[in-house]
């Protein structure tokens, strides 16, 4: 028996026990290592969605994890009982038009832990003991903590918004939103090359965070002037969710630039001033999930190319989840909160 968190609705999240699954030949079974609390699992636990993605079942949130092997299946070859290892919550077919074009993250046929994009849904990994195929598992053997191993996905993310953003060298860089997924996005800016970092929020604590992890400078969005804002980066990318934070980058990208938008924004839709885009020749482009970029994330943390700890504010047993989820939505306290097994 496993003890899992389930969101049932918006606001109705609950403490389950499962009964431990069978493992088929090239299956493992881990006990969390450290589960990120993630956006989209706050999207879950608020709303009760994620865009258009609408939990219609009980859903067990969680897909920026790590683990320690507990046992493994008769073929498993990959990894060990006792190894630590970065897990990737992203399944893709391999077979569709988008996976043989190497664009994995839009396979027709994604199956992303933790997700409602699908019906049933794919269950994701905040339980105390969790099942993999040991393709999804990278043992890690350095002496790294599994709180920054789970940093793994939402690294990616960054990465594959830098990829998406194109060429970054001697490039400004604004980035809104010093969230995780921002921070993640100044990371990976640094490491393609850019100039200048610029980040944008609304929340001081976020921006101190930013600054720590290589933001060059920072701005209070909501107390800057207009001309504080104009025409101040090459790149903009959008890691708030927010319809005024893309306004924001509408701003701040000089003419011929690039927007990438990474956050999710509200699922109504917003107002979009597209004639800026037009009379400017912006270029705008949107980041979803990873690509290929886990692996060079999982990478960057094992050789100390980046320093993910300034992110960890918290890490609670799953015993005390919702605790840990109000926790997560409050950015004036926390910015990366992590679940673990008891």
């Amino acid at each position: 028996m496993t003890l899992a968190c389930r969101i049932h609705g918006a606001r109705d999240l609950r403490l389950e026990t499962l009964e431990s699954a069978e493992l088929a030949p090239h299956d493992v079974e881990m006990r969390l290592g450290a589960g990120g609390i993630c956006g989209s699992d706050l999207h879950y636990f608020q709303h009760g969605r994620v865009g258009a993605f609408v939990v219609k079942e009980p859903l067990i949130p969680g897909h920026e994890v790590s683990g320690v092997v507990e046992r493994v299946g008769s073929a498993v070859t990959r990894v060990k009982a006792g190894d630590k290892v970065a897990v990737n919550p992203s399944h893709a077919c391999g077979q569709c038009d988008y996976c043989r074009g190497g664009r994995f993250n839009l396979c027709r046929h994604m199956r992303f832990l933790g997700s409602a994009s699908v019906f049933p849904h794919m269950q994701g990994m905040f339980r105390e003991r969790f099942v993999m195929g040991e393709r999804q598992l990278t043992p890690i053997g350095e002496d790294i903590s599994l709180g920054e191993i789970a940093c793994a996905e939402p690294l990616s993310i960054g990465l594959h918004a830098a990829h998406r953003a194109g060429e970054l060298l001697g490039k400004t860089v604004f980035v809104t939103g010093g969230g995780t997924i921002g921070c993640m996005c100044v990371m990976a800016a640094r490491m393609a090359g850019a100039a200048e970092v610029v980040v944008g929020d609304i929340n001081d604590r976020s921006l101190a965070i930013a600054r720590q992890v290589g933001a060059d400078r920072t701005l209070r969005t909501d107390q800057a002037a207009a001309a504080d804002l104009a025409d101040i980066a090459d790149i903009s990318i959008e890691a708030a969710g927010s319809p005024a934070a893309l306004n924001t980058c509408l701003q701040a990208t000089r003419r011929g630039g690039r927007i990438v938008q990474v956050g999710t924004l509200p699922a109504e839709g917003v107002m979009f001033p597209a004639n800026s885009v037009m009379a400017r020749e912006l270029d705008y482009v949107g980041v979803f999930r990873a690509a290929h970029a886990f692996d060079w994330a999982v990478q960057a943390l094992r050789k100390r190319r980046v320093d993910v700890r300034p992110l960890l504010s918290a890490q609670l047993p799953i015993e005390r989840a919702r605790e840990a989820f109000e926790l997560a939505l409050d950015r004036s306290r926390s910015t990366k909160v992590q679940l673990v097994a008891a």
